[in-house]
């Protein structure tokens, strides 16, 4: 497959146990297979992804720059070099899309400042499969990421994230660590008010798929722990004359 020069920005899989032509579209397959220089997190674990897209490789000949979030800032513009001479590259993240929670938008922040071409190539996100599967509302909506680790900070962050979906009467989406899912579900319990409704979706397109929304009464009766899964959480307040 023929690229036009650009920085493609790839779709991976959610889920290790999924097949990549299960959840990724076929022109993302082929736009994948088609590059040989790209950029990624963890040189390992992109060759692993590549070789289950089928990438024709071979692997030791790709070019892998690593853009994690050890890399400095000044580090990054150099990561476009193939870019310069020409050649297209790929950035890759370690699951889902790239650049949303994600060290690679200071690539695609870089590749703008140089006037170079961005294409986005569809695929899944987390964020929004989340969304779309919690029944919560969709037209208005806030990604906060990651939430402060320090239970006190982390629970004044929830407050502060049930006050403003409560006023604004919009979404949060925040993400969390999976060894620390637990500590943070046992916060959200203790933290948000009966009538929150809650959502969690833990390992999306994997085999062990779980998404449930309830109240926080009815997550309290049955807490339903996402254990060490990949999971989004979303929580949406009703508004304070709403409630009884």
């Amino acid at each position: 497959m023929s690229l036009s020069p650009a920085l493609y920005l790839l779709p991976a899989t959610l889920s290790d146990e999924s097949e990549p032509e299960a959840v990724l579209p076929a022109p993302a397959l082929a736009t994948i297979r088609g590059l040989r220089d790209f950029v990624v997190e963890n040189a390992k674990t992109a060759r692993r992804f590549l070789a289950a897209c089928a990438h024709p490789g071979p692997m030791a000949g790709l070019s892998m720059g690593v853009l994690d979030e050890h890399t400095h800032p000044d580090k990054v513009p150099a990561l476009l070099a193939p870019l310069r001479a020409g050649r297209s590259i790929g950035l890759l993240s370690e699951a889902g899309a790239p650049a949303v929670a994600d060290p690679g938008a200071l690539l695609v922040a870089a590749a703008h400042a140089e006037g170079l071409r961005v294409v986005p190539v569809v695929g899944p996100s987390s964020i929004l499969l989340a969304l779309m599967a919690s029944g919560l509302d969709g037209q208005r909506f806030r990604f906060a990421g990651y939430l402060p680790v320090p239970a006190t900070e982390r629970q004044a962050a929830i407050r502060a994230l049930e006050a403003r979906s409560a006023q604004a009467r919009e979404t949060q989406v925040f993400i969390e660590t999976p060894y620390r899912n637990a500590a943070l579900l046992a916060d959200l319990l203790a933290t948000l008010r009966p009538d929150t409704r809650l959502a969690v979706a833990a390992d999306l397109t994997g085999q062990a798929e779980s998404i449930r929304m309830a109240t926080l009464a009815t997550w309290k009766k049955n807490p339903a722990l996402p254990g060490r899964r990949p999971a989004i959480f979303l929580v949406l307040a009703t508004p304070a004359k709403g409630r009884a």
